[in-house]
């Protein structure tokens, strides 16, 4: 229970959490960043590194992502399997992105209407979750089309377009 006097103390520990005084002393002590440690001598903090592949990855989607973002602002686009279709027929898109969880079936068909209609195809390097964020929507976005580019440079920047 908790007393008067008696800090409150949860009923399981989580992370960070300390029993006795030494103990909450020693974290507190390591969630302190290097230059406030106990010693005198001066340390120098280590570069936090991160490998190389998704860093260059995190750059590519990085760049799709702001791209995306100006084609929502400034542009036209359907979101989803049905109007990419509709816009592939009708042959008004440019560009369609397809997100890596899209079920292959569905993104075969896709891949054919683009080839007759001689539109590009990137396909997005996250899932569908990924994509719908990218878009700024709150929902899942399998695939998607985009009829005007508005001020984005989405299609000459996307390789495959």
């Amino acid at each position: 229970g908790v007393g008067w006097g008696q800090p409150f103390a949860p009923a399981l520990p989580f992370a960070g959490h300390a029993s006795n005084k030494k103990q909450r002393r020693f974290t507190r002590l390591r969630r302190l960043s290097p230059t406030h440690t106990m010693s005198t001598a001066p340390v120098a903090a280590a570069p936090a590194q991160e490998p190389k592949v998704s860093r260059k990855k995190l750059k590519q989607n990085d760049g799709i992502n702001g791209r995306l973002q100006i084609v929502m602002r400034s542009g036209k686009y359907t979101l989803g399997y049905k109007t990419v279709l509709k816009s592939l027929r009708s042959g008004k898109s440019k560009l369609i992105i397809i997100s890596n969880n899209c079920p292959p079936l569905r993104k075969s068909e896709i891949e054919y209407y683009a080839m007759l209609a001689k539109t590009g195809v990137h396909h997005y390097s996250g899932n569908n979750v990924d994509l719908g964020t990218s878009c700024g929507r709150y929902y899942r976005v399998s695939c998607m089309s985009i009829t005007d580019p508005g001020d984005s440079d989405i299609i000459k920047a996307m390789p495959e377009a």
